[in-house]
């Protein structure tokens, strides 16, 4: 019984970090710079179905990866991380499947609203995830798990999906 409490904390953070994180960066922000107007795409049903496609993916590999967080006893926020290094599911083929999954959340809404703000809000979010990715998270995964990171990093590129899943 006393296990189940820190997994209940984990699923919690996990749940309130989703919405305060990915929450505000893939929703409230583009809700504000857009108004979430669609644009009139005429007859061109392709563009809504790619950007819902582009939507429904990136939601759908946002909630796998925040899972996986919380199955491992921790959340995606820095300032309550995982027992162990997270190593299976999306990430066997990505390291970062959050930070890819609102990126493509965000340029599906782009598309839908057919709007230029927040492809260049998109661009920005890049911008700042890569360079906190290099300043602060892969130097503290370094440091708290590694050579099972360092391991992990030069078998699974950060960016650039696998096409075969890595086995540690």
């Amino acid at each position: 019984m006393a296990s189940a409490a820190p997994l209940a904390r984990a699923w919690i953070g996990t749940i309130v970090f989703l919405f305060l994180a990915p929450g505000v960066v893939a929703g409230l922000i583009p809700w504000v710079i857009s108004g979430w107007r669609w644009y009139d795409w005429g007859g061109a049903a392709w563009a809504v179905l790619i950007a819902w496609m582009a939507i429904g993916l990136g939601v759908a590999f946002l909630l796998h990866a925040f899972a996986l967080f919380a199955l491992h006893r921790g959340t995606p926020a820095p300032l309550a991380p995982t027992e162990t290094l997270v190593v299976e599911g999306a990430y066997r083929y990505v390291r970062n499947p959050m930070y890819l999954a609102v990126l493509l959340i965000i340029l599906g809404q782009a598309l839908l609203f057919g709007n230029w703000g927040v492809l260049l809000y998109a661009a920005i979010v890049l911008a700042v995830v890569v360079a906190f990715v290099k300043g602060y998270e892969e130097p503290t995964l370094t440091d708290t798990y590694g050579e099972q990171y360092l391991e992990y990093r030069r078998n699974v590129r950060g960016w650039w999906p696998r096409i075969t899943p890595w086995r540690a």
